[in-house]
C-alpha cells in the first residue's frame, strides 16, 4: 500500500549517502540537481504509461517537488495537503495529534507522496495511512532526505535522495532554520555552516 517496510531489501538508490558524520557537510546545488534527475528517471520507468498522482507536503517538501515533477515523463497531477501538529489532552494526559487539510480523491490512482525529510516516519505513516482510505491503485513515498536512525515506525520510502545521520539539521533547498530563514539556499548545510547565508549564486 504505502512505502516499504524496513526489513524489506532496497533500491539501488539507497547507495547514494550523506557524508553526513562530516562537520559542515553540505550538498551543493549541482549534487542535488543530479540527484532529482536520476530520482526523476527511476519514477518515471516505474509509472512508464500511467497518470501518477502526487501529493505534495507543504511547508517542507516544496522545492523538492518542484524540481523532481518536472523530471518526470508522463501525466502527473498534482495534490497540496498541509500538516497541523497540535498539543492535546486525552485524559489528563498530553498527546500529539497530526492533522491533514482535506485528503484528494485517489480512488484507482497510482499516488506518490513527496516530501523533504524522513526521520521517525510517525508523520508519514499517518499520512499514507489516511491517502490509503480513497482506495488508490498504489501509494509510494519519496523523500529527499532520509534519517534512518530516527525512525519510530516500521517504515521505509521508496525512493530518496541521501541519506544523513540523525542529528544533522540541514537548511536550505527549502528546509528552514529555527528562525524560518534560509528556504531559499541552493544547496543544502547544516545548521551551523547555512548561518547567515543567502540563496545568491556566486560569481
Amino acid at each position: 500500500m504505502s512505502g516499504r517496510k524496513a526489513a524489506r531489501s532496497t533500491r539501488g538508490s539507497q547507495a547514494i549517502k550523506a557524508n553526513a558524520n562530516e562537520r559542515g557537510a553540505t550538498f551543493s546545488e549541482s549534487r542535488i540537481a543530479g540527484r532529482v534527475a536520476e530520482l526523476g528517471k527511476e519514477i518515471s520507468r516505474a509509472y512508464e504509461g500511467r497518470r501518477l498522482d502526487i501529493v505534495v507536503t507543504m511547508d517542507r517538501g516544496f522545492v523538492f517537488a518542484a524540481d523532481l515533477i518536472r523530471e518526470l515523463d508522463g501525466t502527473v497531477v498534482c495534490h497540496f495537503i498541509r500538516e497541523d501538529l497540535r498539543d492535546v489532552e486525552d485524559g489528563g494526559r498530553p498527546r500529539r495529534e497530526v492533522l491533514f487539510s482535506g485528503a484528494p480523491e485517489l480512488k484507482g490512482r497510482d499516488v506518490l507522496l513527496v516530501d523533504a525529510v524522513l526521520e521517525s516516519g510517525v508523520t508519514q505513516e499517518f499520512l499514507l495511512r489516511r491517502l490509503g482510505e480513497s482506495s488508490p491503485r498504489s501509494i509510494r513515498l519519496a523523500v529527499l532526505l532520509d534519517k534512518p536512525e530516527k525512525r519510530r515506525v516500521d517504515l521505509e520510502s521508496d525512493y530518496f535522495g541521501f541519506k544523513t545521520a540523525s542529528k544533522e539539521v540541514w537548511v536550505g533547498y527549502g528546509l528552514a532554520a529555527p528562525n524560518g530563514t534560509g528556504r531559499n539556499l541552493r544547496q543544502l548545510a547544516n545548521g551551523a555552516k547555512a548561518a547567515g547565508k543567502t540563496g545568491r549564486r556566486k560569481k
